[in-house]
């Protein structure tokens, strides 16, 4: 961040890695108490120990830019082994977000440390949230007062999940005001569904360039008709709903994983959600809500199929674990269709013990392309996050693919970056794109798109191409994955850091 000391970024970062000092100091060939030192600013470090800490903790200090990361790719090798699926970001930020309507402490397990949470976390501390993170696990305790004149605009800004603190703070807080988010860029992404959805709790929302401007005033409308079955939409929805202490009915809800974790969560704290997985939320809230919460996350769908996806294309055979199997079927009855040989595991359950989780097999397959186009949808459909992996899939297809990518305006654009790979791409609409496989993928040097998914899928299509590849600036890949490099490593990915420190 622009006011961060390099001492608390290595900080940051040695921590995010999941480092102690010791382990640090050991790298470094020097000693723990040199480590303290410099973290703390008390000791003056040189150009070539910042190189040193720089190539061990993957970041270059020495650059102006915090995303500044780059991979270097030895494409062509098939991966092997067992991943295991990480928990998610949609659901940390959600839960994150979620905690602050607790008066008492809340415990988050296996929070993914990702780039968005990090971001998210800098906000709380600066509006008084106190915070500790032991290992995966972070303890969060809420201040007595919420105090918004010290918010990290800068912190706020680089992550879209702003405005779903207005569902919380608004518990507490009758005038307020946040910067407005930013995180990927896919085009517009509308804020007047959060409006009208908030409005039927008293919240009144007003925009500027750069801002909302929060009033709440006694106001409740016992049935919240949404205007778009979105998913951060409808959570806002629900965390107006939990301290409002009578019955809400929530329609056209989105029922996707991140909702379904977030009802769950609230449960446990107890409020009374009924119709959880369906496009009806009954909510009954509480007046309070004051009691130790112990949470373990549940695991992302979206990160079970980056990793089926990358076995698809680099012709593996590799097990993934932990899949959320409810928000997977569709795509696997896809894949199965174009040919996809895979097998899945016996059932066991989540954490939670609510959510269904297989482990899923993937084989080497000749696929074919779908007659069908292949586009998402709101649960229960085909993830609309998932979307991307499709593209990268399709040009390993015979035949040619539709993509409908209808929900962002400028996602499918980003998929014709698969030509400089050697991808057969024909661009009809910015929602619309024909993808003509199987084809050879080619290494290339390229800089990630400033979007979480596009980034992912390039990553993707680099492990497929033989021969060495460059990826840079992988700051979206990082927002949104929690150490992906050494994950790949695990399961024989030739993937590393580039030093250029």
């Amino acid at each position: 961040m622009k006011n961060e000391t390099i001492g608390a970024r290595i900080a940051r970062l040695r921590e995010s890695m999941g480092m102690t000092q010791t382990d640090l100091a050991k790298k470094l060939k020097t000693t723990q108490s040199a480590v303290a030192r410099i973290e703390a600013g008390g000791q003056n470090v040189s150009t070539d120990m910042l190189r040193k800490i720089s190539s061990v903790l993957h970041c270059n200090l020495l650059g102006s830019s915090p995303g500044s990361v780059n991979l270097s790719i030895e494409g062509g090798v098939p991966l092997s082994g067992t991943i295991e699926t990480n928990t998610s970001k949609n659901g940390a930020v959600g839960l994150l977000c979620a905690s602050l309507l607790n008066r008492n402490q809340t415990i988050l397990r296996r929070v993914p440390r990702i780039e968005e949470v990090n971001r998210l976390l800098e906000v709380l501390v600066s509006i008084g949230v106190r915070y500790e993170w032991i290992k995966n696990d972070i303890k969060i305790t809420p201040p007595t007062k919420f105090d918004l004149s010290k918010l990290d605009n800068e912190a706020a800004r680089r992550t879209r999940i702003m405005i779903l603190l207005i569902g919380s703070i608004t518990h507490f807080l009758d005038a307020f005001s946040l910067p407005q988010s930013g995180g990927c860029h896919l085009g517009s992404r509308a804020v007047r569904p959060h409006f009208y959805a908030l409005e039927n709790f008293g919240i009144n929302i007003k925009t500027t360039e750069d801002a909302y401007f929060v009033t709440k005033k006694r106001k409740h409308v016992a049935e919240v008709i949404l205007y778009e079955s979105g998913d951060t939409v409808t959570e806002n929805a629900i965390l107006a709903a939990a301290l409002t202490p009578r019955k809400t009915v929530i329609k056209y809800a989105s029922a996707n994983y991140m909702v379904q974790e977030l009802c769950i969560f609230l449960q446990n704290c107890g409020v009374t959600i009924e119709g959880v997985g369906t496009t009806t939320l009954e909510v009954t809230g509480l007046k309070e809500i004051n009691k130790p919460i112990d949470y373990t996350l549940d695991e992302d769908p979206t990160d079970s199929m980056f990793f089926i996806t990358a076995g698809i294309v680099t012709g593996s055979t590799l097990t993934v674990t932990r899949c959320p199997i409810d928000f997977l079927e569709l795509e696997l009855l896809k894949l199965k269709k174009m040919g996809l040989s895979f097998a899945l595991g016996a059932e066991y359950k989540s954490h939670n013990g609510r959510t269904r989780l297989v482990d899923i097999t993937i084989k080497p397959s000749r696929l074919k392309a779908l007659e069908e186009k292949i586009y998402g949808r709101p649960y229960p459909g085909l993830n609309i996050d998932n979307v991307p992996f499709f593209a990268v899939i399709a040009t390993q297809a015979e035949g040619q693919t539709l993509i409908h990518d209808w929900v962002y305006e400028k996602r499918a654009i980003y998929f014709t970056e698969l030509d400089r790979l050697g991808a057969d791409t024909m661009l009809a609409d910015p929602h619309r794109i024909f993808i003509t496989g199987p084809t050879k993928l080619i290494p290339s040097e390229m800089v990630c798109p400033p979007a979480l998914r596009p980034a992912s899928v390039l990553l993707i299509a680099m492990l497929a191409a033989k021969g060495k590849s460059v990826l840079r600036n992988i700051y979206s890949i990082n927002r949104g994955y929690e150490k992906m490099v050494i994950r790949l490593r695990k399961i024989g990915a030739k993937i590393d850091y580039l030093d250029e420190f």
